[in-house]
């Protein structure tokens, strides 16, 4: 996905939607500043507006990883809210449907 043949071409439209639902301008901002990829190339890159080259792959890989480690957060935090939300009705006997 982020191959050489891949260089020139804008990213894919799932990995587009991927990021843009699991990051954020802070972490565009920090990627920046780590890959010395400016800001406004990794949001184009993103948001597909610009095409994948050598150099901003870089700063989409890092990316790419972040945005994992903040799907993953939030996932944990999910969980723990569906158990805080479940244990709140189980005290007040309200009854759950299962979806």
């Amino acid at each position: 996905m982020l191959s050489k043949e891949n260089y020139g071409k804008p990213i894919n439209e799932k990995l587009s939607t991927v990021l843009r639902r699991n990051t954020s301008k802070n972490d565009f901002a920090d990627i920046s500043a780590k890959t010395n990829i400016s800001f406004s190339t990794i949001r184009d890159v993103v948001y597909r507006t610009n095409s994948l080259t050598k150099s901003n792959s870089v700063a989409i890989l890092f990316l790419i990883e972040r945005a994992f480690n903040n799907a993953l957060g939030r996932q944990l935090l999910a969980e723990g809210d569906k158990l805080f939300l479940h244990k709140i009705a189980v005290d007040n006997e309200i009854i759950l449907s299962k979806a």
